[in-house]
C-alpha cells in the first residue's frame, strides 16, 4: 500500500505523476499529477488509495470527486495533461507520454523539489529533478492519487467520445481493441481520433 515515505525524503514539494491510455487504440494518453500540500486530507482518501487498476470503476470515482474536494480545500493541488491521437502519431507513444506529463505538471503551478514518475524511465531534458518509480502507484500517495486522477478523467472523455463515435463501445472498453471495437473497425472504418501509427489500425487505414 501506498504512503508518504519517498515524498519524506526531501523537504519541499513533491509531485507525483502517472498515465493512463498507453494501450488503447484510440483517444489521447493522460497523464495525472498530484502534490499534497498538506498530509491532513479525508481518511477514507488514503485508506483507499492504490493502483488505480487494482480499485473498481466505483471506488475511483469516489476517490477522484475526494481528491478534487481536497483541492477546493487548499489540501492538493491536481493537474491533469494529454497528447492527442495526432501527436502520439507523430511522435511515438513515449515521447506523446512524456509530453503529456510535462503539461500535467505544469498545471499544478508550482516549483517542485522532486518530480515522482511511475514507470522506470524519465523524459529526456526533462526541467525538474525526478525519480523513476516502478510500481510507483502502489508506493506513493501521491502517484497513486494521479493514476486515480489520469484514469477517471480519461474515462470520462472516453464517454464523451462514445456519444460522437456511437459504434464502438468506447464507454465501455475506453478505447482498447475488443471484439465490439474490431467489429466496428471493420463495418466503419476508423475515426479521426484513431491511433494511425498502431499496427492493428494500420492494417484498416489500408482497407
Amino acid at each position: 500500500m501506498p504512503d508518504f515515505e519517498l515524498e519524506d525524503e526531501v523537504l519541499g514539494e513533491v509531485i507525483g505523476v502517472d498515465e493512463a491510455g498507453r494501450g488503447p487504440w484510440v483517444g489521447p494518453v493522460v497523464a495525472g499529477s498530484v502534490v499534497f500540500l498538506k498530509k491532513e486530507v479525508n481518511p477514507f482518501l488514503l485508506e483507499n488509495l492504490n493502483d488505480s487498476k487494482k480499485i473498481s470503476k466505483k471506488k475511483r470515482e469516489i476517490l477522484y470527486d475526494l481528491l478534487r474536494e481536497e483541492q477546493k480545500l487548499g489540501n492538493i493541488k491536481i493537474g491533469i495533461g494529454q497528447a492527442s491521437a495526432k501527436e502520439i502519431d507523430e511522435l511515438n507513444i513515449l515521447n506523446a507520454t512524456f509530453l503529456a506529463m510535462k503539461r500535467a505538471i505544469s498545471q499544478c503551478e508550482i516549483e517542485p523539489v522532486l518530480v515522482l514518475i511511475d514507470g522506470n524511465r524519465l523524459p529526456k531534458n526533462f526541467e525538474y529533478n525526478a525519480k523513476a518509480v516502478v510500481k510507483g502507484d502502489a508506493k506513493s500517495y501521491s502517484i497513486s492519487a494521479a493514476s486515480i486522477v489520469a484514469k477517471v478523467y480519461r474515462d470520462k472523455l472516453m464517454e464523451e467520445m462514445a456519444l460522437k463515435y456511437p459504434n464502438y463501445g468506447f464507454e465501455k472498453n475506453a478505447g482498447y481493441g475488443t471484439k465490439e471495437h474490431i467489429e466496428a473497425l471493420k463495418k466503419y472504418g476508423i475515426t479521426p481520433e484513431h491511433r494511425k501509427s498502431y499496427a492493428p489500425i494500420k492494417e484498416f487505414c489500408n482497407v
